[in-house]
């Protein structure tokens, strides 16, 4: 069974288990959230998905490739502008001085806006992430990672640039860099400081203990992204009556 089909059972699957009638994605104009828009539709059929273009001062290409990308899937596909509550709370917020505090924000609100059209359907909201991301903690808590599922979760980014060309995602979308569009000209490779490739590698030699193709320092790099980013992977660390010490696994 090839891996497209075995993530839209996995998604059916998921969805019928939670007594859910569909999903719901938001169409950032990238690869990651084109791939998940593929397969959500294979799973259930165009009728039961809905993609939401969130555009919060972005790139005015972002919402022209999230369309691009509805009409690659035939999916029905709505844009809600987030700026104006985003202009409120930052005003009414204390102010952190923190560029990334306040980028912040924006997944934040999608992430509310997006459960809110889900919940009004009854149904779920299918996250984007890849596992190169996750793995190194490279998403909002409570933002991008506040989602019902991950159909990507276990594919490093190349594999997921494969799925997207089997799956039909139009081109302009493969050749576009990977950007959470937090800021203007803001591109992932950048913030993170390593190339997806470069950082595939990484964690490849980190799971399978074969780290002779990575220099150390990358090594060690990629291995402290990670040991950092734990709770951002976990639920929150919860009291045990009963108990006096830390769970070494679920606090970092």
């Amino acid at each position: 069974m090839s891996l497209t089909h075995q993530i839209t059972n996995w998604i059916r699957t998921q969805v019928q288990a939670a007594g859910a009638e569909g999903l719901v994605v938001g169409l950032s104009g990238g690869v990651d959230s084109a791939c998940v828009a593929g397969l959500c539709e294979r799973a259930l059929g165009r009728k039961a998905v809905v993609g939401v273009l969130l555009p919060c001062h972005s790139d005015p290409i972002d919402v022209q490739y999230g369309r691009m990308v509805a009409r690659a899937f035939d999916l029905q596909a709505f844009s809600i502008d987030l700026g104006p509550v985003y202009d409120t709370l930052s005003a009414t917020l204390p102010p952190t001085g923190q560029r990334l505090a306040q980028a912040n924000l924006k997944p934040r609100l999608r992430m509310v806006t997006l459960y809110h059209v889900a919940n009004a359907r009854n149904y779920l909201v299918a996250g984007t992430g890849n596992k190169s991301e996750l793995m190194v903690g490279y998403f909002t808590k409570h933002g991008d990672g506040g989602v019902d599922m991950e159909p990507l979760g276990d594919l490093y980014k190349s594999q997921v640039y494969a799925l997207a060309r089997e799956l039909g995602v139009p081109q302009p979308i493969l050749d576009r860099p990977p950007t959470a569009g937090l800021w203007p000209g803001q591109t992932d490779e950048e913030e993170m400081g390593l190339s997806y490739d470069t950082l595939e590698r990484a964690l490849v030699a980190l799971s399978s203990g074969d780290e002779g193709g990575v220099d150390r320092p990358t090594l060690l790099k990629v291995r402290r992204m990670v040991d950092a980013s734990a709770h951002k992977r976990a639920l929150p660390p919860m009291f045990i009556q009963g108990t006096t010490s830390l769970n070494q696994e679920t606090v970092s």
